[in-house]
């Protein structure tokens, strides 16, 4: 045994202990200790059961995350819980807290389990580009049937433990004591002379079901909804080989599909993408002894979409919020949208009557600036209008109490120069929700030249509390998330004028992994907005810098996208299904006459290159310029807000692995061709004339 694990002989049973904190993780001190324990207890005539519990706040929770990367070291876990299944004592896994992974595959190898009624348990190796490679794949199906071990191991995502009940994963719910729920158990299995029962013996998962029919249904379903992802069809094989084959020889085929999983460079990103979102919290120059401030109430400036949005977070999270609004009428519309929003979700069966009416009872509507005196921060989401703004914030300088929190939700405009609204510029920091902003995950914090440390370590601690993934961002137009998708967009428009359509264009992306195509996208924004960003744009940049103008044609027409049921596609009344639209061809053809350029065949591979390089372009200057902090905060926000594939792990990180001499390569030809948006980043060309990479930059600058 190790100093992790501990065996205690009670009587005639044997208590496993693991303490290994802070989640129990199966390192290798973890694995050789619970080898040696069940070892111990088999040869130990004393006992006639085994109870595996963990100390802390959960069982254990899966992976050792230290180890990823390092060359493995016996005993390796199949081979622990192949031990612990075929031990001849009845061993129970007394759950609480989360068994997730590697946990819940040697509660798996246990023959019995039993969890605290608060407990979750879930296979989430696919989100690292891998699959439960310790008997999850063959213990499971066993126990619950292929369709929802099928469910689990695809999705990833955990379930109660009153759902694991429901579908024989566990045998039994409890609360109170760990120790003492597992020995009761294991007295009643003495009692009523049960022995051993081994998940891997079992067949009544197996029953009852046309077992190759669900494996096809689910082979079809990842095909069309993961298109380009390497282990969810891995998945779907090795449970395949549950259905099909004897416990050895499924294991067996387990072990290679594994290992197929692991050497996939899918993986590397995904495992990228899982540290970079990790890192992403830590800010490199705050003071550790930083205390953020306490946040009990809030409240939102504006009960458009995005107000109500950023509201329903606050209220999701159990805090109160105000929902203000310039009159009555408007304020009501607000707080109906607030009711729509939730009831979709009643409908959809996701959320309860119950928990809806609890939430709403959290948003109060109000008129009245002054009813915001005691908010401990208050959300500006308005029109992107410096004027409105500067309105919004000199009522707020003038009505908050000393100490809240004033952010801003503007996607582009200058933090600082709203900062200067008011007389506590220290206390003004941005807060950059993304639509639907009650669902999106990212949060851009923005730090201004004179946000506080306080004030951006509350503003991170809020982002954690509303489950957000944070990333602090500096002040440029349009920070990294749009500054970067300007750059995108703006070739993918080019790409029209050059001989491209939307569909073709908006097809290449989506094979790249994009959950949507960049005009199918702006079609659902509105046109209008990005209208509104290029005429402030074009007022500033240099004259030399040419502008697409296809969208322009469009918005001048009426046609802005889902909203007027006409965009760069076609909509039909109620139905967001993209169609052609028959008025674009001949916009398309006059934005090309009017450049001079004949229009011709373009490429899926130019394409991607076109589009997906700019952004790794103007990544790069806004890694040098310090707007973001590492690559792998870059990446984070185009994993979660942008739609980014996550098996490529990032545009930065893509990069990275298609080499940046090619991207620069790529990027000189461009720049050449077609002027100067395509300028070369210093950084690029160092970092390719070093041979090195963003995330070896990031790491040593």
């Amino acid at each position: 045994m190790t100093d992790v694990v501990r065996l205690e002989v009670q009587g005639d049973i044997a208590l496993i202990t693991v303490s290994n904190p802070p989640v129990n993780a199966l390192g290798h001190a973890v694995r050789a200790g619970l080898l040696q324990a069940f070892q111990d207890a088999e040869t130990d005539s004393r006992v006639r059961a085994v109870i595996l519990i963990c100390q802390g706040s959960t069982f254990i929770a899966g992976a050792d995350i230290k180890e990823f990367g390092k060359p493995p070291q016996a005993p390796s876990l199949p081979e622990v819980i192949d031990t612990i299944e075929s031990c001849s004592k009845p061993s129970v896994a007394v759950i609480h807290g989360t068994a997730l992974g590697g946990g819940l595959e040697v509660a798996l190898g246990c023959h019995y389990r039993i969890a605290r009624k608060d407990a979750k348990v879930g296979l989430p190796e696919v989100k690292l580009g891998l699959l439960p490679g310790a008997g999850g794949t063959q213990r499971l199906p066993r126990l619950a049937g292929v369709a929802k071990a099928l469910d689990m191991i695809v999705s990833g995502q955990p379930i109660s433990a009153a759902e694991a009940l429901e579908h024989t994963i566990i045998d039994e719910l409890f609360e109170g004591e760990l120790a003492a729920a597992g020995i009761g158990f294991a007295r009643r299995l003495l009692d009523d002379g049960r022995g051993p029962r081994r998940s891997g013996e079992q067949t009544r998962g197996l029953e009852g079901a046309d077992n190759e029919a669900l494996i096809r249904a689910k082979h079809a379903e990842v095909a069309k909804r993961m298109p380009g992802l390497f282990s969810p069809l891995r998945c779907v094989a090795a449970v395949e080989a549950a259905v099909k084959l004897p416990l050895a020889e499924g294991l067996k085929r387990e072990r290679e599909l594994f290992v197929e999983c692991l050497n996939s460079p899918q993986r590397g990103a995904l495992v990228h993408s899982f540290f970079a979102e990790r890192q992403a919290s830590k800010i490199n120059d705050l003071p550790a002894d930083v205390k953020p401030r306490a946040i009990n109430s809030a409240a939102v400036i504006g009960g458009g979409t995005m107000g109500v949005g950023i509201a329903l977070s606050f209220a999701n999270a159990g805090l109160p919020v105000k929902l203000l609004e310039i009159n009555e009428d408007a304020l009501l519309r607000g707080l109906q949208r607030a009711r729509d929003t939730y009831a979709a979700s009643v409908k959809r069966g996701s959320l309860t009557e119950e928990a809806m009416e609890k939430r709403l009872s959290l948003v109060t509507g109000v008129t009245d600036y002054g009813a915001l005196a005691d908010a401990d921060v208050v959300v500006e989401a308005v029109f992107e209008d410096m004027d409105v703004k500067r309105q919004v914030f000199e009522q707020l300088d003038a009505v908050c109490k000393p100490g809240a929190i004033l952010a801003s939700n503007t996607s582009s405009l200058d933090l600082n120069a709203i900062a200067t609204f008011t007389k506590r510029p220290q206390d003004v920091v941005g807060l950059h929700f993304f639509s639907p902003a009650n669902v999106m995950r990212l949060l851009e914090v923005v730090r201004g030249e004179k946000t506080s440390d306080d004030v951006l370590a509350t503003a991170m601690a809020i982002g954690k509390q509303l489950k957000k993934v944070s990333v602090v961002v500096g002040v440029c137009d349009g920070f990294v998330g749009n500054r970067m998708v300007f750059q995108y967009g703006r070739e993918a428009e080019f790409l029209l004028e050059e001989g491209a359509t939307p569909q073709q264009v908006d097809a290449a992306l989506r094979n790249f992994g994009m959950a949507m195509g960049p005009f199918a996208m702006r079609d659902l924004s509105g046109l209008d907005i990005g209208q509104a960003i290029r005429k402030r744009q074009r007022a500033t940049l240099p004259a030399h810098l040419d502008f697409p103008t296809v969208s322009d044609k469009l918005c001048e027409a009426g046609m802005l996208g889902q909203k007027t049921g006409a965009g760069y596609y076609r909509y039909e009344p109620g139905n967001r299904m993209p169609l052609e639209n028959p008025a674009l061809a001949p916009m398309l053809e006059a934005a090309s006459r009017e450049k001079g350029i004949e229009r011709r065949e373009l490429e899926e591979q130019y394409i991607i290159e076109r589009t997906i390089f700019a952004l790794v372009n103007e990544g790069a200057k806004i890694l040098e310029e310090g707007i973001a902090q590492r690559s792998s905060d870059i990446d984070v926000i185009y994993l979660n807000g942008y739609g980014f594939p996550a098996f490529r792990g990032g545009p930065m990180f893509y990069a990275d692995s298609v080499g940046l001499d090619k991207v620069l390569a790529r990027v000189r030809e461009l720049h050449a061709r077609c002027g100067d948006w395509w300028k070369p980043a210093p950084l690029l060309e160092k970092l390719a004339a070093e041979g090195r990479t963003f995330t070896e930059w990031q790491a040593g600058q």
